[in-house]
């Protein structure tokens, strides 16, 4: 018995030498909204939990309610987690006449089909164990007909011409029960971040005044939007920068020149699709590409440049659909798992690492598809390749770029580049392949790797002598 334990000791230091000296690993801290990547859901959509709430549920109709509820969301916590995920976009969640939560009825209640108000609570807390962060979608106009506030106040809205209503702005009335029905959420439930939507045509000094009373609520609150505008949301969205991903991505040997100049935006929102437009799959598909292969290029590139990324539901098993409800599928969990385990793999080392998050960055190449940028801070170099072509690609990094005698380990192929003679580190990547290099200084002899293999060697030595001991004493024995 006691020389299993030894030779288990033994493997166990084996085990431990084998580990020293490999890649390095960072503290995972989530400091600001920087530091966060969003993964944007419709509760309907995602999954049924509750049965009791399943009120006149049809999954046969695409326009329908699904049955999709918040506990069905709290029992895939550790789904998003699996991909890294650290924040979980939940859309609105208020009573409202249309599974996605947009045809507001009433901000004060929550809608039926998704859950109690103590069953969004007990979900709250479920994903606060979890440590998974939640926000929620507040729409602002276009607005259920049926919205309670206008029984007794008709005058408050307009009607547009898809029946939906539209809250007049210009009246400080309406202004003051807008803000006043957002604090008093804010307020009672502990979510981590409010998204106003449809604010198309809303003043921008409303939004600032809303923005600064959500914040005087409660200060570390995230306040977005998923539109463009000038106020002071916490992220800035660009329509021009999604099509431009998009439009780069979908097929290979595409220009990114123009998408590459928009690398210096950080406190950007990088998306390529939306919940309720043409999935990115749809255009891969049309450009008869293998949409798994398309999305791993997209997901490399959202994960690896400056800003924020909002992943939709659905793309990590290519999703498809032209428009909403059919880009609102139902989530299929049944599924090959290779692309959702490359998504993980990725998020491992956006969250940990703060270079890839918030760090500096330079664009070193970009021509024709393939791209090679460096991101760094004090702590941290990356070298990311990320090449959409249809053939091998090549690029010298100078010294003047990257210093002398450094190492470059590649994450995704187990590449190792070091110097060679005329003094660059040659990267080479295959098609349709992202890489990432961490980037070492040059190292002498690594002493906790030799102290281990010395500790193996003297604990060997040690289970050698006790056999040889217990030998001895058998023979004396007998």
């Amino acid at each position: 018995m006691k020389i299993n334990k030894w030779i288990g000791s033994i493997i166990s230091c084996v085990l431990l030498v084998s580990m020293v000296g490999q890649v390095p690993t960072h503290a995972e801290t989530n400091e600001n909204i920087m530091d966060e990547s969003i993964y944007d859901l419709l509760v309907d959509r995602f999954f049924n939990k509750t049965v009791q709430n399943d009120f006149e549920v049809n999954t046969q109709d695409p326009a329908a309610f699904a049955g999709g509820d918040f506990l069905g969301v709290l029992e895939k916590i550790p789904y998003l987690q699996k991909m890294g995920f650290t924040v979980a976009s939940l859309g609105p969640v208020f009573s409202t006449d249309t599974y996605d939560g947009k045809r507001v009825t009433d901000y004060s209640t929550f809608e039926r089909h998704f859950g109690t108000k103590d069953e969004f609570k007990t979900f709250i807390a479920g994903a606060q164990k979890q440590d998974l962060k939640l926000l929620v979608d507040f729409p602002i106009q276009q607005v259920s007909a049926n919205h309670v506030w206008t029984k007794e106040n008709p005058e408050w809205a307009t009607i547009n011409d898809n029946g939906t209503l539209n809250w007049d702005m210009n009246n400080e009335e309406v202004q003051e029960a807008i803000i006043q029905a957002a604090v008093e959420f804010v307020d009672e439930f502990e979510v981590d971040g409010l998204r106003i939507t449809s604010i198309d045509g809303v003043d921008t000094t409303f939004l600032n005044e809303m923005i600064d009373a959500l914040k005087d609520k409660k200060e570390k609150l995230y306040v977005l939007s998923n539109a463009e505008s000038e106020a002071d949301f916490d992220l800035t969205v660009s329509a021009k920068n999604t099509d431009l991903v998009r439009n780069a991505f979908k097929n290979v040997d595409l220009p990114t020149e123009e998408f590459g100049m928009t690398l210096d935006q950080p406190n950007m929102i990088r998306s390529v699709d939306h919940i309720n437009e043409r999935r990115f799959t749809a255009d891969a598909a049309e450009e008869n590409m293998f949409p798994p292969t398309r999305w791993k290029i997209a997901f490399a590139t959202l994960m690896s440049i400056p800003g924020v990324p909002v992943i939709t539901y659905g793309s990590e098993i290519a999703m498809n659909g032209e428009q909403a409800p059919e880009s609102n599928q139902i989530m299929n969990y049944k599924v090959e798992e290779e692309l959702i385990d490359y998504v993980g793999d990725l998020q491992k080392l956006r969250n940990g690492s703060a270079a890839l998050r918030s760090g500096e960055m330079e664009l070193l190449h970009n021509e024709n598809g393939f791209m090679v940028f460096k991101r760094w801070n004090e702590d941290d170099t990356w070298i990311v390749a990320i090449n959409n072509t249809g053939s091998t690609q090549q690029f010298d990094l100078t010294e003047e770029m990257m210093g002398a005698n450094v190492e470059l380990r590649g994450l995704m192929e187990s590449d190792i580049l070091r110097q060679r003679e005329d003094g660059t580190y040659r990267i080479v990547v295959d098609r349709e392949i992202a890489e990432f290099f961490t980037v070492n200084e040059p190292k002498g002899l690594n002493k906790g790797y030799l102290a281990a293999l010395a500790m193996v060697y003297v604990l060997f030595l040690g289970f050698l002598y006790l056999v040889w001991r217990k030998g001895k004493q058998r023979k004396k024995d007998k």
